[in-house]
């Protein structure tokens, strides 16, 4: 499973004594979320050491920027650097069992619903599980078009109008060259429409690339940016959406660390087409989960948060979606990256 952007080994950063008080240290505030200091690692240590000799390492660990002390008190709490440490290299994952699996599989495959409806489904599983808010971007639908549209908005900017063969409308905005002639934009209607042909816009889009490439279509260079950008909106990854489930079970569960408004924003910028894509994007940047704490990610910088997201594939095996949890940073890594990996395995599956 790739976990986020490679760091260096920690076992060559760190004796194995200090290894095993920082194991302890995040497992610790993984279950309490309370500070912890040398009398408590004392006792839970496998090797027997002195409170002070405990103490002398934890100062070395803060010195390394892998543990803090939040406030007066002798406890410490690890830092998002000491988190990633832990995971990239002391992390034992846990197993899920014949039952956890069937369960799974049996929540997200139940006969009789939409591909909506599973996914939402896997995202409040996943809610629960996790104590967290459970995300999935979902795949958007690859069916035949009927007819496609250019309307012009305003300077720099155009409507998308797409028809399904079903008849369901979908629309969307595109940026344009400014000052485009209204002639560029029925040209561009008109060359798409003739090529549709019933269908899908990614083999539209692959006979129009190939026709540019070759220069056998008659567009002018300010029609060919209209039509390529909107085969490119619709087929070069957008469309699709993003299910929240649980939003609630995050705001319960944040520690001092992080501010309500905070979370509020970060589902504000969850719901927004950009933020999905750029979601979609992270995953497809290694295999299996992975693992963002804090502002890793680059899609959100409120404090104590972790987000951890697996990628799903088609039959063509493209990742189309992915499953996930957004979560304060003591959520518990052992336990709900094998589910978040497995919920992505058999949707994907449900997929093929």
């Amino acid at each position: 499973m790739s976990q986020g952007p490679s760091r260096p080994s920690l076992a060559t950063s760190l004796d194995g004594r200090s290894a095993a008080i920082l194991r302890q240290i995040v497992e610790l505030y993984v279950e309490t979320g309370e500070p912890v200091g040398s009398r408590t690692l004392s006792r839970r240590l496998p090797v027997a050491l002195s409170p002070a000799t405990i103490r002398n390492a934890m100062a070395d660990l803060e010195e390394a920027g892998l543990l803090y002390a939040p406030h007066t008190s002798a406890g410490r709490l690890p830092t998002e650097r000491g988190l990633r440490f832990f995971i990239d290299g002391l992390l034992e994952f846990g197993q899920l069992s014949e039952e956890e699996r069937e369960a799974i599989a049996s929540r997200c495959a139940a006969s009789g619903r939409s591909l909506q409806d599973t996914l939402g489904e896997a995202g409040r599983m996943l809610s629960g599980l996790a104590g967290a808010a459970g995300l999935v971007v979902a795949p958007k639908t690859e069916s035949a078009v009927r007819h496609i549209e250019f309307v012009a908005l305003g300077p720099g900017r155009a409507l998308v109008v797409l028809v399904g063969e079903s008849g369901q409308v979908e629309n969307r905005v595109i940026e344009v060259p400014a000052g485009l002639p209204t002639g560029a934009l029925a040209q561009a209607t008109n060359y798409l429409n003739n090529r549709l042909n019933g269908r899908t816009l990614e083999e539209t889009r692959t006979q129009v690339t190939e026709e540019i490439a070759a220069n056998r279509s008659a567009l002018d260079a300010l029609t060919t940016q209209v039509v390529e950008a909107g085969l490119a909106t619709w087929a070069g990854g957008g469309g699709g959406s993003l299910i929240l489930r649980g939003q609630s079970r995050l705001l319960e569960n944040l520690d001092h660390a992080a501010r309500v408004g905070e979370i509020q924003g970060l589902f504000d910028r969850l719901e927004a087409q950009e933020t999905m894509l750029q979601l979609l994007e992270l995953v497809q940047r290694g295999e299996g989960v992975q693992i963002f704490i804090g502002a890793e990610s680059g899609l959100f910088d409120a404090a104590g948060l972790s987000m951890i997201v697996a990628p799903f594939r088609n039959a063509q095996e493209r990742i189309v979606g992915a499953v996930g949890v957004v979560g304060p940073t003591r959520i518990n890594y052992g336990r709900v990256i094998p589910v978040v990996d497995y919920t992505a395995r058999v949707i994907g599956q449900l997929l093929g």
